[in-house]
């Protein structure tokens, strides 16, 4: 059985390959200003209206400024000592991508969870499009329910599909 062909790679099929190495410079100075923990001048590598799109939990960004205190200083508050390590990137035109983890300290309240003072991995996925020199759109994948269960919170309940892997749990059939 056949299934839907929907269209493909819109968002990039049209990129510029002539732009690789400028969008290149702007994410590794990007990621340069997040680890010295940069918030009044990060606008120097995103565009002013830029898009943050982040999964549940995360939320969704429109413009510089709600990145900063809806992003930005809600993170820095929750954990401290953080530092990013990107694991890989990916260019190709004015598009970059990458995933890694920050470690940090978690020394805030955090989604209900008072701090820990305890050492987490936060693990993230990156893809970003720059239009003159500038982030103009980031889609964010940030695995919240991984640093929550290092806090001592399962959000799944104990019905997460890793009782599956561990064979605690017989999967469905299709």
């Amino acid at each position: 059985m056949a299934g839907a062909r929907p269209e493909q790679a819109v968002l990039t099929r049209d990129t510029d390959l002539s732009k690789t190495e400028d969008t290149r410079r702007v994410i590794e100075g990007m990621v340069d200003g997040l680890n010295d923990h940069r918030i009044a001048d990060i606008g120097a590598f995103f565009a002013e209206g830029f898009r943050w799109m982040g999964n549940t939990g995360c939320g969704t960004k429109e413009g510089l400024r709600e990145f900063q205190d809806n992003w930005q200083k809600p993170f820095q508050a929750a954990f401290s000592d953080k530092v990013c390590v990107d694991e890989a990137r990916l260019y190709m035109g004015e598009w970059a991508a990458a995933f890694g983890r920050q470690e940090a300290i978690h020394s805030g309240r955090f989604m209900g969870v008072e701090p820990t003072g305890k050492r987490v991995t936060i693990r993230y996925m990156d893809f970003w499009k720059v239009v003159d020199g500038k982030i103009v759109d980031n889609y964010v994948m940030v695995d919240f329910p991984h640093v929550l269960a290092q806090l001592g919170v399962d959000v799944f309940g104990g019905e997460g599909w890793e009782i599956y892997d561990r064979g605690e749990k017989t999967p469905p059939a299709p």
